[in-house]
């Protein structure tokens, strides 16, 4: 099967073409105004996003998804084999969905959508082999990549930067990109989350640079070939497919190689002892890294710090991103734009300008002195970091009220302040795997939280094994934590937050799963003129 990628005009098919990395591609494709299909179970914003700007898709898996392709060529060959003068390659480009013009001959395949030769067919790691789809394009002899091959390919066709890390790089990657973009440089960005300074999780700019995020749960990253390579940090986070860190470390290391400049965060001792990045980066200003910080200032809704570069100061920064791990994360932006030849000034007005990827610490809105977050924190050193920075509002006095846009937790009551007074997590574990692994880290992980609501493991596609449930997960905490409650599902983890939760509340959902669709419910129940604030003593 070959393993090149042709960015040619020569058609793709995506098999769950909605998916965030995915559709990021997909988007790319599409923009560059390649022939771009794809299928998927369900219609979403994403999907809408990706039909707006030319993509076909199918609502459904199926292996007749790809007789659109088969019958076109079909029918292709019999003319070429009936009209032999005309000297026709049955590879022609398409030019539009529902029909095919082969251009030098002006000659017309009537009454047949589809195009004049096999896909090139994109899957994830989510697509099994089984899968009905998948398994034609097989028959078919369609060439089969993984989104990382085509991601390698992108990124071999731009000067490009890719970051790396088990935490921390949608956030670090979409601020790179947002920094290019403020400076001018117009980059084509792929990131795993969705951002709103450019309407979603791609775009398609018109210079050189590529900023993509480059992701090391499957093995995948050592395909990628990038000039600027950065790593934020390195830990097992995919036992279903890592059995130790050293098996990690093995693909980190093969991903440095693969880079022309490395620039990591030597504050993670794996990337300091393990890799020895080319350009080194830490918040930890006693250290020897290249670019640290001193007189930081972690508040409730900013971060000031001043920046060092080789022992001499570069300036203030000041970033609307909330604790310790988001200040690394725009270290490393500020790493990145000095080795592009930034001007810091350029670097610190984008990163103070910067909103965090929808999931990241997200606020969603506040109800009745209520407010709700939604995070994407699903491993133990997320849930640290993430219920650290809210712990920064406790006892605060916040002013005034937020707008969404900003994403920040200021709020405006009758007296113009309001104190948050406690932090309450509300946990989906994600992956039987993971959670098994990391039981007993999970358990210490909830400390900055005043009350703790588990409910049970989003699978993730995984098949339950009977080893770990919620309800363990739940257990687990509360030997470290005096007020845990599971609820099974999210209907009853609503009807739970109905008692619990009462102004002065921060709300937090963390979840790499569904669990953020309960928000709004959740939230029009507070919405209520007259509901009722029950004791947060629970059975």
């Amino acid at each position: 099967m070959s393993k090149h990628v042709d960015l040619s005009g020569k058609p793709f098919h995506f098999i769950g073409i909605g998916g965030i990395g995915m559709s990021a591609l997909a988007y790319i494709l599409a923009k560059r105004k390649l022939p771009t299909y794809g299928s998927d179970i369900k219609s979403s914003h994403i999907t809408r996003r990706l039909e707006a700007i030319g993509a076909h898709i199918f609502w459904h898996q199926e292996a007749k998804n790809l007789e659109l392709f088969q019958q076109t060529i079909e029918k292709q060959n019999y003319l070429l084999s009936n009209n032999p003068n005309l000297n026709l390659s049955p590879i022609s480009p398409c030019i539009n969905i529902g029909e095919v013009t082969i251009k030098k001959h002006n000659v017309r395949l009537e009454n047949n959508e589809g195009i004049s030769q096999l896909p090139q067919v994109v899957c994830s790691t989510a697509i099994n082999t089984t899968n009905s789809e998948y398994k034609a394009a097989v028959e078919l002899g369609c060439p089969i990549f993984h989104r990382s091959d085509l991601l390698a390919a992108l990124i071999q066709d731009y000067q490009s930067i890719a970051i790396a890390g088990t935490h921390g790089k949608t956030t670090t990657s979409s601020l790179i990109g947002f920094m290019l973009l403020e400076a001018g440089l117009d980059p084509t960005i792929v990131v795993g989350g969705e951002v709103d300074a450019w309407g979603g999780n791609a775009r398609l700019g018109k210079s050189p640079y590529l900023v993509a995020e480059a992701d090391e749960s499957d093995g995948s990253l050592v395909k990628l070939s990038a000039q600027i390579g950065v790593v934020t940090n390195i830990e097992l986070d995919h036992p279903d497919y890592y059995d130790n860190l050293e098996q990690v470390v093995e693909i980190f290391q093969v991903f440095k190689e693969n880079s022309q400049t490395l620039v990591g965060c030597i504050d993670c001792s794996t990337v300091r002892e393990k890799l020895r990045p080319t350009i080194s980066y830490s918040v930890n200003f006693e250290g020897d890294a290249h670019y640290k910080v001193d007189c930081v200032d972690y508040q409730a809704n900013i971060t000031f710090a001043r920046v060092w570069e080789r022992g001499q100061i570069l300036g203030q920064l000041k970033l609307g991103l909330l604790g310790k791990h988001n200040l690394s994360n725009a270290l490393a932006a500020v790493a990145v734009g000095r080795l592009l030849g930034l001007e810091f000034s350029t670097i610190a007005s984008a990163i103070a300008k910067f909103k965090a990827p929808h999931r990241r610490f997200e606020y969603r809105g506040e109800c009745n002195d209520i407010v709700f977050v939604d995070d994407y924190a699903h491993h133990p050193s997320e849930i640290n970091a993430t219920l650290a920075a809210a712990y920064l509002h406790k006892n605060q006095e916040l002013s005034p009220k937020p707008h969404i846009s900003t994403k920040n937790l200021t709020l405006k009551t009758q007296n113009n302040s309001l104190l948050i007074q406690r932090v309450v997590a509300i946990f989906q574990p994600h992956r039987y795997s993971r959670t098994q692994a990391f039981i007993s880290e999970f358990a210490q992980s909830f400390n900055d939280a005043d009350i703790v609501v588990v409910t049970n493991i989003y699978s993730a596609g995984e098949s339950p094994d009977g080893k770990i449930n919620g309800q363990q997960v739940a257990e687990a905490i509360s030997s470290y934590h005096r007020q845990v409650y599971y609820r099974s599902s999210l209907d009853s983890v609503s009807k739970l937050l109905h008692q619990v939760l009462r102004p002065g509340d921060l709300a937090i959902f963390m979840s790499a799963g569904n669990l953020n669709q309960i928000i709004p419910e959740v939230m029009a129940y507070y919405q209520q003129p007259h509901y009722q604030v029950l004791s947060s003593e629970i059975a």
